[in-house]
């Protein structure tokens, strides 16, 4: 890291949280990734009959009181419970005391992709079955996509900047870099972010149906999810939601917070090519991997482990493929790659808060999590995925990357923490 670089502000991760299908806290959800345990499943939360995937990774027994006051969870849809529940973990592991911090210097910047989908098919059907002076006076006050910024901060009393980051798969990811940036540029010292999502449902599952974009492997959910393989055919849906506590490094240090990881660099693109396909050389992702490590002051060289966006569609996976070949030339060749999609499928607004996480546990224990369903090798998939069993590496610097529809591209830079 150059000496420009390392004399600006610097932003740390210090507290995490995560609903997932994979569990309800970040140790569960980390010991189940290491260990390749599937979080996809037949699914429960929509009626698959008319479409061609049946199975998903749902939240299994979510039970939101667990977390939340009854009457505050009656007014929040399913996604923006997941994020307020994530939020409250990530507060009680930073080790925040929330009557000590100057809350309008609190920020909230969240991610989300389609917000209250299973509200909003609700309030259609009453509106055409019923009549629209039946719908429920929440639904648009629970439906809206930024919600879930809104009920963290109004639960926590969080009276800073606050924000809804929109960018469908790359939302989440999105998010965190740009809660960064806020903290960089003295908007604010502490930071909850990440993303979230829960629009498993019939309007959901026809929207992605008939663009095809869908596993319709449905005979062994487990399996479903296989990034990189030859065989894969489409992402399976996932909702949850997972929140890091970012700080300045004087906050952090002042407070003597516990540092699990430097969020170092962000980057963020636009392949201005299509609205739903990317380029099959990865061109808009390839810059933002490079934007991200420009940022950070790392060069190629430093990057031990990529966290990749991997859907398990065809297109995508190829051309995240040739994105990072594009960055790394043949050092491509011997940098360890995971997808933590093919363990719990695609969230994704939720995507880059969920994989982040896993990002930071990557670098706090020096266990990469594997890529599970990976056995028939694609020829134009060929670098190092971590096949189907964890491995252990000394990651320093790792790269986390999200893409999404609109051909928005972000990645983050994240590093071992050095004073």
């Amino acid at each position: 890291m150059n000496e420009t670089l390392r004399s600006r502000t610097r932003v740390l991760v210090t507290g995490m949280g995560a609903i997932t299908p994979l569990g309800q806290t970040v140790d569960e959800f980390w010991a189940n990734l290491v260990s390749g345990t599937s979080g996809i499943r037949p699914m429960t939360l929509a009626n698959t009959e008319q479409f061609p995937c049946k199975v998903a990774g749902e939240v299994q027994d979510w039970e939101p009181t667990k977390f939340l006051e009854r009457k505050a969870s009656r007014r929040m849809a399913r996604f923006a419970q997941f994020m307020v529940a994530a939020a409250g973990q990530a507060f009680e592991d930073a080790g925040l005391d929330l009557e000590k911090e100057d809350r309008e210097r609190f920020a909230v910047l969240v991610g989300n992709g389609g917000g209250g989908y299973p509200d909003i098919q609700e309030a259609a059907e009453t509106l055409f079955t019923r009549g629209g002076m039946k719908i429920d006076p929440l639904y648009l006050a629970r439906s809206l996509g930024n919600m879930a910024a809104a009920q963290v901060s109004l639960q926590y009393g969080l009276r800073g900047y606050n924000g809804t980051i929109v960018t469908a798969c790359a939302a989440g990811t999105q998010a965190i870099g740009e809660a960064s940036m806020l903290i960089r540029s003295g908007r604010a010292e502490i930071a909850l972010t990440g993303g979230c999502e829960a629009g498993i449902t019939e309007l959901g599952l026809a929207a992605f149906s008939v663009m095809r974009a869908l596993t319709s492997q449905n005979d062994h959910p487990a399996r479903a999810s296989r990034p990189f393989d030859l065989t894969r055919d489409g992402f399976a849906p996932c909702e949850g939601a997972g929140a890091l506590v970012l700080e300045s490094e004087a906050h952090a240090l002042a407070r003597g917070a516990r540092i699990y990881a430097e969020l170092a660099g962000f980057g963020c693109t636009n392949d201005a090519y299509h609205v739903a396909a990317p380029p099959e050389d990865g061109e808009g992702a390839a810059r933002a991997m490079v934007e991200a490590l420009r940022d950070s002051g790392f060069g190629c060289d430093r990057v031990d482990y990529v966290n990749a966006h991997a859907t398990s569609t065809p297109l995508g996976d190829t051309a995240e493929t040739n994105a990072v070949k594009k960055v790394f030339g043949e050092a491509a060749y011997a940098i360890p790659i995971s997808a933590t999609k093919s363990l719990i499928g695609h969230g994704l607004g939720a995507s880059g808060g969920m994989e982040t996480i896993a990002t930071v546990k990557t670098i706090e224990t020096g266990t990469i999590h594997p890529t599970i369903n990976l056995h028939t090798p694609d020829p134009t998939c060929d670098l190092d995925y971590v096949p189907n069993v964890a491995r252990e590496a000394n990651v320093r610097v790792a790269m986390k990357n999200s893409f999404g529809f609109g051909g928005q591209n972000s990645c983050l830079i994240l590093a071992k923490y050095e004073r």
